[in-house]
């Protein structure tokens, strides 16, 4: 394909993008205050459950507004998103493999569903978080929560939840590539659950030990996972490449018949 018709189909896949994206945020305007409220529910649940003073507020006279475009935003993002990554898809396609395409769709295959579970599970967490984290308030005093920052700790609790589940996929996709092998990961899964541990003490917002415990446990699982599946590639990489030097070696040895020079 040439630059300008290459540049072109980019061009084209960049236009389906956003068009899908800006309908999408539309649609998420319209669903902002169900939204916006199922997400305020832990806070809610603190005055009516447990008779604590706890509120969302606006610091600014925009606040109402920023929020509104923001969430829109990030739900046309999340809702149009089998819709880019088709056409993000459908842009690289043409320049892989056989090989390389199926590989690269078992891995979006793969991917996209644990993103999903990472956000899943930090949707599940969400109202332990919150409450583990203002139960820290002093007697006489109260929790005034500016929206912003509010809904900036639960934006960055999904989406260190939804990286991490991606961590795995990256593994293994470096040991089909030849980077690393199993018995080198294997070697060093001390260092990995410290390391895990680590990264769920520094993405879980506010540090509590319930955030941390729900990030590292389906982690380290995870990263098993992904080591076992590293060893059964790295069998097989080795059957194939037995398999194939026992046939040159077969090819080597065969005689060359007199009539054939």
């Amino acid at each position: 394909m040439a630059l300008k018709e290459h540049l072109r189909e980019a061009r084209n896949r960049l236009f389906k993008s956003a068009i899908a994206v800006l309908a999408a945020t539309v649609l998420g305007f319209f669903v902002y205050e169900p939204v916006l409220r199922a997400l305020a529910a832990p806070i809610i649940a603190i005055n009516e459950q447990e008779g604590r003073t706890a509120s969302l507020n606006f610091d600014s006279a925009a606040s109402p507004f920023d929020l509104l475009i923001q969430v829109s935003v990030f739900l046309g993002l999340v809702l149009s998103s089998p819709v880019w990554l088709y056409q993000l898809w459908a842009f690289i396609t043409p320049g892989l493999k056989t090989k390389e395409r199926r590989i690269a769709l078992a891995f979006i295959a793969v991917a996209f569903p644990l993103f999903l579970a990472g956000i899943w599970l930090a949707w599940l967490i969400l109202p332990n978080a919150v409450r583990v984290l203002t139960e820290f308030t002093p007697e006489d005093f109260s929790n005034y929560i500016s929206v912003s920052v509010y809904f900036a700790f639960v934006l960055r609790l999904m989406l260190a939840f939804g990286i991490a589940f991606l961590l795995p996929v990256v593994l293994v996709g470096l040991n089909m590539v030849g980077v690393v092998s199993g018995k080198q990961i294997l070697k060093a899964w001390r260092i990995t659950v410290f390391l895990v541990c680590l990264f769920a003490a520094m993405a879980a917002p506010g540090g509590d030990a319930l955030s941390m415990f729900y990030l590292a446990v389906p982690l380290l699982l995870l990263f098993f996972v992904a080591i076992g599946l590293c060893l059964l590639n790295d069998k097989r990489r080795a059957r194939r490449t037995a398999a194939r030097e026992a046939a040159v070696d077969a090819t080597a040895d065969t005689a060359t018949p007199l009539d054939a020079l």
